[in-house]
């Protein structure tokens, strides 16, 4: 008898495993990706960085450059994700190379989110900020890399883990620890801006229009839903419901990232938040 663990996962009855050296025994995503997700992220990211390159030059807004990154990040993603869908599913490289892409591009969008609101700090009076502009920077985007960083981690073993037919409980715990970082840390994020909010409620709308701060605040808002899918995903463990189905990426993955992409997009920064401290306030 053989000593080799059953095969578990999804293996799709209308696609063939080719088989070839670089496919696992069972697709991974555990479902066959469908190539209408694909091109519909590759299509709107691509319309949405038109948009923000658009705009990055014409308001010079060098600082928001980082959100260029990010969306070239899912435009990647979504390509290989696309190669999984129509080319071979079972592709460990695509696996991973798509995970990378759609895993680091937050890191990007964050780095934006965490820029507008320094210079809103600036915009508003620094005595309104919990911590200077700078420090939010420098606190935030070092959580950012080293949560990504761990999380990347995780998804490489487990993709080599799944193509030996290894046990995937150590690579996933390890990728849940990067994720329950990053979900700690944007919450704290979360928490400053509403601290800042409550101080500079009195000002904030002479400097910004509040179609702006609402549009930011509905961003971060799905910024974090997205964080938080990912870690329920990765706590259910890699044969979970979110994990095997994809209308839940769909929903909690794709759709928030887009729309707060696109919110940015319509509300962009460099339109809607004047450069330095415009407002100052001798009875705050």
């Amino acid at each position: 008898m053989s000593s080799e663990p059953p095969v578990r996962g999804w293996i799709d009855p209308n696609f063939p495993n080719p088989m070839g050296p670089g496919d696992a025994t069972i697709i991974i995503y555990g479902y066959t990706p469908s190539i209408v997700v694909a091109i519909l992220g590759i299509v709107l990211f691509a319309l949405a960085g038109v948009l923000h390159i658009w705009q990055l030059f014409k308001y010079r807004s060098w600082y928001f450059s980082t959100m260029i990154v990010g969306i070239a990040f899912e435009i990647v993603g979504y390509v290989f994700r696309a190669l999984s869908a129509k080319v071979d599913p079972y592709r460990v490289t695509y696996f991973v190379v798509q995970y990378f892409f759609i895993v680091v591009a937050p890191v990007f969008f964050a780095a934006a989110i965490y820029t507008i609101l320094s210079l809103l700090i600036n915009a508003t009076g620094r005595h309104h900020a919990p911590l200077p502009p700078k420090a939010i920077l420098w606190i935030f985007i070092t959580c950012d890399v080293v949560a990504t960083v761990v999380q990347i981690l995780g998804a490489a073993l487990i993709g080599i883990a799944e193509s030996n037919r290894k046990d995937p409980t150590t690579p996933n715990n390890i990728l849940l620890a990067g994720l329950a970082f990053q979900a700690f840390t944007f919450l704290l994020f979360i928490i400053l801006l509403a601290a800042f909010i409550a101080r500079a409620r009195k000002v904030m709308f002479e400097v910004v229009t509040k179609w702006f701060y609402l549009a930011f605040i509905a961003a971060v808002v799905l910024f974090y839903l997205r964080v938080c899918f990912r870690l329920a995903e990765t706590a259910e463990g890699l044969y979970g419901e979110l994990n095997t189905h994809e209308v839940y990426f769909g929903c909690l993955e794709f759709m928030p990232v887009v729309v707060a992409v696109w919110l940015l997009a319509i509300w962009h920064p460099g339109r809607c938040v004047p450069r330095g401290t415009s407002v100052m306030r001798s009875d705050v």
